[in-house]
């Protein structure tokens, strides 16, 4: 089931599509909606979910088992709940080593901005949500 955002702007509750391509808009007053989740994507679903829209994605590359991975779901968690210009999704290595392996991962966590279905900035190491929203905001504002 889709989770059920509301709206910043007039409050209504929205459900919305993760894997939506474009920014969801609220069903009462049309304002722009955070997604409100974060994708899971696997081998399926990958090329398609980063493929949709005009809207940068950013994709962890992490595992369960890793604990800077673990620490940056809360802040990768706020900026699917806030942000209404990035999607964010996931892709659990350990389970996909075939898209680890696509994307040369070498190091988790690894973050991956796509546009359009490219690739265009990378980093690798765990960050502060402070500093993942920093980086986030250097990188969106390369692709404006």
């Amino acid at each position: 089931m889709s989770p059920v955002v509301s709206c910043p702007s007039c409050g209504t509750r929205n459900r919305v599509d993760p894997l939506r391509a474009t920014p969801p808009l609220c069903g009462r007053c049309r304002a722009f909606l955070p997604a409100g989740a974060v994708a899971v994507l696997d081998t399926d679903t990958f090329d398609a979910f980063i493929s949709r829209g005009d809207r940068p994605i950013l994709v962890d590359f992490w595992a369960p088992w890793c604990a800077p991975c673990r620490m940056m779901a809360p802040g990768l968690d706020k900026i699917a709940d806030t942000r209404v210009d990035v999607a964010v999704a996931k892709v659990d290595t350990q389970q996909y080593p075939d898209l680890a392996s696509r994307f040369s991962i070498s190091a988790i966590p690894t973050l991956i901005l796509f546009q359009k279905g490219r690739p265009v900035q990378r980093h690798s190491g765990a960050l502060s949500p402070g500093q993942l929203d920093q980086l986030l905001n250097g990188w969106l504002n390369t692709y404006k």
